[in-house]
């Protein structure tokens, strides 16, 4: 028997790009978002809760800084597969199951996040100072606490 010599596809390169790849299967999501645009991220806000609006959680965000996702600001392959809110104020929202798109500039995550971490080492420290001022004895000496994310599993 003689072996088979594999045939190679001679088409142009242009015609051969153009055919799609097979994307593997994974299990459909609701909440997946349309890439935001530059200097943006999005997210997800509820904007009701067991049935009910939840309008002060949404006031709040806006106030943060997010600003709602409609539905004509989004590219044109993603317009027609999300779902939007038909009537009422927020009309032409992309929504989902209780939840609203909306995008937050990249320079407001950040800042966001610094307060946060800031307001969190404030805090331990102040736990900190609490503990040795209240365990403060002068036969009792409390080495500050040492804090570490080193973690290790076994071993020696």
């Amino acid at each position: 028997m003689a072996a088979e010599t594999p045939t190679i596809d001679r088409a142009p390169r242009a015609q051969r790009e153009n055919t799609a790849r097979r994307r593997p299967w994974t299990p459909p999501s609701r909440l997946d978002a349309p890439p935001a645009p530059a200097g943006y991220i999005h997210r997800w806000i509820r904007s009701e809760v067991n049935g009910f609006e939840d309008r002060q959680h949404v006031y709040g965000r806006l106030r943060e800084g997010y600003e709602l996702v409609r539905a004509e600001e989004l590219p044109v392959e993603f317009r027609d597969t999300l779902p939007t809110i038909e009537q009422g104020r927020p009309a032409g929202v992309v929504a989902v199951g209780g939840l609203m798109l909306a995008r937050l500039p990249i320079e407001n995550v950040q800042e966001r996040n610094q307060h946060y971490s800031r307001q969190a080492r404030e805090q331990l420290q102040g736990v900190d100072n609490n503990m040795m001022r209240e365990n403060a004895h002068h036969n009792m000496r409390i080495q500050p606490p040492e804090r570490s994310s080193k973690t290790t599993f076994g071993g020696r």
